[in-house]
């Protein structure tokens, strides 16, 4: 039976109840994420200083971006700060062509995701194109499908987490994926589907965090 404070959950719309979910959990979800690009791009641009002039240029650029990116100067980090160095929007825009350009845009779409500007993280994430890399483009995918769910496209957003936690495949994020694809089926009243992938979390990830805990949700999420 379900509990009061479940019945309300209920009751909210499906843009709050996303809205007020990625609200509450941003702060861990993009730093989960910040861990791995910062390490990542710290190795990318170490990795590529050597290679052409503008590569050699916007890997530079991009590790002075990262300092602030670290230290949650998002204005920044997106803009440039007047002197040296000129933005993850303009290195996005005037290294296009580079690694570092593309790396651009994904930090731009996090910066702006953390400054809660849904609309402009969706744009420069969606510019960010992701091959292979089995950290990297998950935890893209999923940052892109929570500012979905805080632009109000929650559809948008399940599809990319569901994706996201199966390029990851791993004890790490794919639970953090799932959970959060899950919430955002119940705050649709999807409660069989999200109870699905609940179980998909204690079956296949039981060496993670989340599943410790995973057996309330599925209770909640079962008829």
């Amino acid at each position: 039976m379900a509990t009061q404070e479940n019945t309300q959950e209920f009751s909210m719309s499906a843009v709050d109840k996303s809205t007020a979910f990625i609200e509450k959990n941003k702060k861990i979800f993009i730093g989960v994420i910040a861990a791995i690009i910062i390490v990542v791009g710290g190795i990318y641009a170490y990795q590529t200083l050597v290679v052409k002039p503008n590569e050699e240029k916007a890997s530079y650029l991009l590790s002075k971006g990262q300092d602030y990116f670290a230290l949650g100067n998002f204005d920044l980090a997106l803009n440039g700060d007047k002197t040296d160095f000129t933005g993850f929007v303009n290195i996005a825009k005037k290294y296009s062509s580079t690694k570092a350009g593309n790396l651009a845009n994904l930090y731009a779409g996090l910066s702006y995701a953390q400054k809660g500007d849904a609309k402009n993280a969706i744009k420069y994430l969606e510019e960010f194109s992701s091959k292979g890399d089995q950290m990297i483009s998950p935890a893209a995918l999923a940052a892109l499908g929570n500012c979905y769910a805080t632009d109000g496209n929650v559809d948008k957003a399940i599809s990319l987490l569901k994706e996201a936690a199966a390029k990851a495949d791993n004890n790490s994020l794919s639970p953090v994926f799932l959970l959060q694809a899950g919430t955002l089926l119940e705050s649709q009243k999807k409660t069989e589907e999200a109870r699905k992938l609940y179980l998909e979390i204690k079956e296949k990830y039981p060496a993670s965090a989340i599943s410790q805990n995973i057996n309330k949700y599925i209770e909640r999420a079962t008829k």
